[in-house]
């Protein structure tokens, strides 16, 4: 089984945030794929979904954003998910909005979602789409900007990184990560 996990907070207040594109795309893919609703465990809600290519679970934290690994951890225990067969999609402050990028492995890069995960995990060698929401402007706080939604002028790009965000999941599922890297960066 093959695991997707889009990081994201709770809450109707933070469903269009920056910090939320990976929510946004885990509900984009739940779409496609014809998820009919999502299951409550371990402090998050995901899906199985039974695909030709084999099963895809989509995966929610339910625990905010800094606390992730606290749910996909025992997730992937119960469900004998191998680190090797998740991907992770997150905000990018590094990449203007609209930009994604595909990696095999890295560091946290500052983000404490990825952080908590690669705690949990026990490892930094796991795929993840970095999916770009620029950096603040105008002297505004980080923790502020991530919390805010895309401004108005941004919303079509930002749809289309959900877009293929989602398109490469989908190919994940057929193909190699690093064939679907070198066709997305």
């Amino acid at each position: 089984m093959k695991m997707v996990i889009g990081l994201g907070n709770p809450g109707k207040q933070y469903e269009k945030t920056r910090h939320n594109i990976g929510f946004q795309v885990i509900d984009e893919l739940a779409d496609r794929l014809g998820a009919t609703s999502m299951q409550s465990k371990f402090n998050g809600m995901y899906t199985v979904i039974h695909r030709p290519e084999g099963k895809v679970m989509l995966v929610k934290p339910l625990t905010y954003m800094n606390l992730s690994g606290e749910c996909v951890r025992p997730l992937m225990d119960y469900y004998d998910v191998d680190v090797e067969d998740i991907v992770v999609l997150y905000d990018d402050l590094d990449f203007p909005p609209g930009e994604l990028k595909l990696r095999q492995k890295g560091s946290a890069g500052g983000h404490n979602g990825m952080k908590s995960l690669i705690q949990h995990l026990g490892t930094d060698q796991f795929k993840r789409i970095r999916l770009g929401i620029g950096r603040p402007t105008n002297g505004m706080k980080v923790v502020d900007y991530v919390l805010a939604d895309f401004r108005k002028e941004e919303e079509p790009e930002i749809q289309n990184m959900i877009d293929k965000s989602a398109d490469a999941c989908v190919e994940w599922l057929k193909t190699s990560f690093l064939e679907v890297m070198n066709e997305y960066n």
